[in-house]
């Protein structure tokens, strides 16, 4: 048993479909509600530039999640995810390592290497060098935040003689699960971070992921027991399947992405009554999914509220 087993998070509205604005108020509103509902663990979107037609303001996701830590006291915070070659490492670890403390150790950090070329275009980081980045900025954070005194050459960073205190008040760290679905990050998930966090796969298409993932934990000398995995999934109740699909189907074409060669499919979507969710929801514990993540239906409260009294009860349940 994990420390993510039979949780369950949901995600915050920080991005919106223009000409829509976050509402940054009520995005802290949102965090006290669902803690007060129960919810494990909240979790916002990464991205700094996202979209032309339409395009989709976004509030930075750290930010947010500070917000929300300031007026909460229990549920872990998550980034999913966090697009770590955009970050510089050691601000990044200084700043993950102050939120810790202030959230008092709720930090949970999923982290992926990114695919949106214009966003690194205008940011000035070389696209096609974003997987040797990733792993790159995730060894910086790893050392700065467990060794006394770090040196190294890296190639956008030369680190000499670099003390960093306070570590994480999470120790070693806080969790980090790896985002992705090619064979390369599902190693890199398996061997450099604690584990993986999906976006919207199906139970078949999570279970041969998992499979991998765990076999690369075994390759690289990693106990694949000791992994940790999260997913995020879109729900929407009513009357039934049925009844939902074509508003549900309508909203995830129109606000979601869905990468080519990805696992990734609107046919995850979590669709009907509770008892229809509550038995789609089982075949994805029964093939290994530790945490789900629910992405409600345009965020509404009525079906944050219905998740949280009827639904994970259910799931919970032995």
């Amino acid at each position: 048993m994990t420390m993510l087993s039979n949780t369950y998070g949901i995600a915050a509205r920080n991005f919106t479909a223009f000409p829509e604005m976050p509402d940054a108020r009520a995005l802290v509103d949102y965090g006290m509600r669902v803690e007060e509902l129960g919810y494990d663990s909240l979790w916002v979107w990464d991205h700094i530039l996202l979209g032309v037609e339409p395009h989709f303001p976004i509030l930075d996701s750290l930010t947010t999640l500070t917000a929300i830590a300031a007026r909460t006291s229990k549920i872990k915070l998550g980034t999913g995810i966090l697009v770590l070659p955009l970050r510089n490492p050691v601000a990044l670890a200084k700043q993950l390592s102050s939120m810790d403390h202030f959230s008092g150790g709720r930090l949970i950090m999923g982290m992926a290497s990114g695919w949106y070329k214009r966003e690194f275009d205008a940011m000035g980081i070389p696209f096609n060098k974003r997987g040797k980045l990733m792993d790159e900025n995730l060894e910086i954070l790893n050392r700065l935040w467990t060794e006394k005194m770090v040196d190294g050459k890296y190639m956008a960073h030369d680190i000499s003689a670099a003390v960093m205190y306070p570590k994480p008040l999470q120790q070693p760290r806080m969790p980090i699960l790896i985002g992705g679905y090619v064979d390369k990050v599902l190693q890199r998930a398996a061997t450099a971070g604690d584990g993986w966090l999906t976006y919207f796969y199906s139970p078949e298409s999570f279970a041969k992921s998992w499979a991998k993932l765990r076999a690369f934990a075994r390759e690289g000398g990693k106990d694949p027991e000791a992994l940790l995995n999260a997913s995020q999934l879109p729900i929407m109740i009513g009357p039934s399947r049925a009844a939902v699909r074509d508003e549900m189907m309508d909203w995830l074409n129109k606000e979601w992405d869905f990468p080519e060669h990805s696992d990734c499919s609107r046919e995850s979507a979590i669709m009907g009554s509770v008892d229809e969710c509550v038995e789609q929801l089982k075949a994805h514990v029964a093939v290994g999914v530790q945490k789900i993540i629910f992405v409600p239906y345009k965020y509404r409260m009525d079906q944050v509220e219905i998740i949280a009294r009827e639904i994970i009860p259910r799931m919970k349940a032995k």
